[in-house]
């Protein structure tokens, strides 16, 4: 950092204080220098976009906010350039070159803005953290609660009793209500949509309903007040709900699909349109005509 402020320096210094019969060598070596700043900005805007998308798709925290401070760092470095190449325009560049640059700084400050959004969301990981909960404790805790209720079952399976059929239905339904409640939390971390959202959450709502019911019937079954699995089964299914309720608060937050629905619209809307800013800007300085150089370019260029 401290070598490029010192060559920006000189830079700057050279720019000022070349009079305005500058040699063509001199008048060269600017223009050189300008598509080299415009090159390294190029690269710089690249790495950036790289990180951006590998914070975005990162599976821990710690891997996000990385690649999501790499992504910054680049665009620090990016603007930095721009800076540079902005003194060098502002004394030696024609009036389409510094238009040029105008427009991609303009562009750079949409695109800058997006990165803030779309990299603070990456770094939350919500939808992920909410899939762990889904596919770890809750899927634990339920099967805990299923495994209760089918021993419920299974120990009166073949009974001939009468009074055993009531509790094999209360049972099998409160299993099958508490499963449909679980195979709806994955579609909900995925979705995007609020209103689809409230529509799943409301049948999740209707089969909780009905797993409270069937438990609160087979407590008042006789027979059942002190009955070990029930007790279980109730217990299991409590704790599933406030894990229930820490997964749909995290699944709409919905960072994870946020931040990529705009690293896939208006993020690459906007990086291609700094690409191609930057090309147009590149052209315009590499047509640019520098008198009495004609002795200064080699015989044979590569």
């Amino acid at each position: 950092m401290a070598a490029g402020a010192a060559f920006f320096g000189a830079i700057v210094w050279l720019v000022m204080s070349i009079p305005p019969n500058q040699t063509p060598a001199a008048r060269l070596a600017l223009k050189d220098r300008k598509i080299e700043l415009v090159d390294q900005m190029r690269l710089a805007l690249a790495s950036a976009s790289e990180a951006e998308k590998s914070a975005v798709l990162a599976t821990t925290d710690e891997d996000s906010q990385t690649f999501a401070g790499q992504a910054r760092a680049a665009t620090v470095s990016l603007e930095q350039e721009r800076a540079q190449l902005g003194e060098i325009m502002r004394a030696s560049g024609s009036p389409r070159e510094n238009e040029l640059l105008a427009e991609f700084s303009k562009t750079l400050a949409d695109l800058e803005r997006i990165d803030h959004e779309l990299l603070g969301l990456a770094v939350q990981n919500t939808n992920l953290k909410a899939y762990r909960l889904a596919f770890g404790p809750a899927a634990d805790i339920l099967k805990e609660a299923d495994d209760a209720l089918a021993h419920i079952v299974q120990a009166r399976a073949d009974s001939d009793s009468p009074g055993d059929k009531p509790v094999i239905l209360l049972a099998d339904d409160a299993r099958i209500s508490s499963l449909r409640i679980l195979a709806l939390l994955p579609p909900h971390i995925a979705e995007e949509s609020d209103q689809k959202m409230d529509e799943m959450e409301a049948r999740m709502a209707r089969e909780d309903r009905a797993v409270r019911k069937d438990l609160a019937d087979l407590a008042a079954t006789k027979g059942f007040a002190e009955d070990s699995d029930l007790a279980t089964a109730v217990a299991r299914y409590a704790s599933f709900t406030d894990l229930r309720s820490q997964i749909l608060k995290l699944s709409r937050e919905n960072t994870n699909v946020r931040s990529l629905a705009i690293s896939l619209n208006e993020k690459r809307k906007a990086m291609f349109l700094c690409q191609d800013e930057l090309s147009a800007l590149e052209q315009a300085i590499q047509q640019e005509f520098v008198s009495g150089t004609a002795d200064l370019t080699p015989v044979n260029p590569r």
